[in-house]
C-alpha cells in the first residue's frame, strides 16, 4: 500500500576446579561472536517518525510547502532519541522507512534527506544517527522518491530502490548496501512512482512467489509495471493500463 503523509567480548572464564571441562576453543569463538554481534537492547529501534515540520524549504513537491526538521527514533528500551537537522537540510519525504539493511536483526531508517541548494539524496541512519547517504541530486528543488530495500538479485545483499526525479528524470536507481556504505548498482530510464502534488508515492517492492519485483509506472502513466533486476539485467513485465491507486495496492498484494 502507499504510505500517506502525516502530513514516525564474552570473557574466558578459568574453570574455578582442578581439571574442570573447558569448552573447545571454536565454541568460545561462535559464543564470543554471537554475543558481540547481537542487538543490544538500548540500540534496537521500534518505530521512527519526523517531527518539527519547517517551511524552510518551500519546494512544495508533496503537496504543501511543509516538510521535516527532526527525526525521532523509538528504542526498545523505551528511549526516545532525536536526530536534529541543520538549518538547510530537511526530510522531504512522507513518512520514515523501517527495514533490516545489513542483517543483524535490528532494524535501520530510511529516509529522503534535502538539502535547500542541492536537493534530494537517499540517507539512512541507526540508533546513533546517519550510517551513510547517496550523492544529492545536485540541484535546488530536485527530489527522489522511494520504493524500498530487499535482495533484488539474490545474492543475500540488500539493495535499496528509488526514482530519481519522478517528474524529469524518471529513472529508477539501484544502490547496494554493504559494510556501511552504499555503492551504485543499476539504473533504468522510463520509470515514475509519483506526480507533482501528490501526498503519497505509489508502488514499492513487492514478493510474489518468492521474487522480489517493483511495482512502477512507465514514465507517462500509460500503464503499471512489475520489474525484476537480477544484478545484471532488467526485466520488466506488463501489468495493465490501471495507473490508479487501487492499481497499485493490488499489484502490491501480488493481485
Amino acid at each position: 500500500m502507499p504510505i500517506r503523509a502525516p502530513r514516525l567480548l564474552m570473557r574466558h572464564l578459568r574453570p574455578s576446579v582442578r581439571g574442570a571441562v573447558q569448552p573447545p576453543r571454536l565454541l568460545l569463538i561462535a559464543l564470543a561472536f554471537m554475543v558481540s554481534s547481537a542487538p543490544v537492547l538500548a540500540d534496537v529501534i521500534l518505530a521512527a517518525r519526523y517531527a518539527d515540520p519547517t517551511d524552510r524549504y518551500a519546494h512544495g513537491i508533496l503537496g504543501d510547502a511543509i516538510e521535516w526538521g527532526t527525526l525521532e527514533l523509538e528504542m526498545q528500551s523505551g528511549e526516545q532519541r532525536r536526530f536534529v537537522l541543520p538549518r538547510d537540510h530537511v526530510f522531504e519525504d512522507v513518512a520514515p522507512r523501517l527495514a533490516d539493511l545489513d542483517g543483524d536483526g535490528a532494524l535501520e531508517v530510511l529516509v529522503v534527506e534535502a538539502d535547500v541548494t542541492a536537493g534530494a539524496a537517499f540517507a539512512i541512519y541507526g540508533p546513533q544517527g546517519k550510517i551513510t547517504e547517496t550523492p544529492h541530486i545536485g540541484t535546488r528543488n530536485r527530489w527522489l522518491a522511494p520504493l524500498g530495500a530487499g535482495d533484488l538479485d539474490g545474492d543475500g545483499v540488500t539493495e535499496i530502490a528509488y526514482i530519481d526525479r519522478p517528474h524529469l528524470a524518471k529513472t529508477l536507481r539501484i544502490w547496494r548496501f554493504a559494510d556501511g556504505t552504499l555503492t551504485p548498482a543499476a539504473d533504468l530510464r522510463g520509470l515514475t512512482n509519483h506526480r507533482i502534488g501528490e501526498e503519497d508515492i505509489a508502488g514499492g517492492i513487492r514478493t510474489c512467489a518468492g521474487v522480489p519485483e517493483m511495482i512502477l509506472a512507465t514514465a507517462n502513466w500509460s500503464d503499471l509495471v512489475a520489474i525484476r533486476w537480477n544484478g545484471s539485467q532488467f526485466q520488466r513485465m506488463y501489468l495493465g493500463t490501471d495507473t490508479t491507486r487501487p492499481a497499485f495496492a493490488r499489484a502490491m498484494d501480488c493481485e
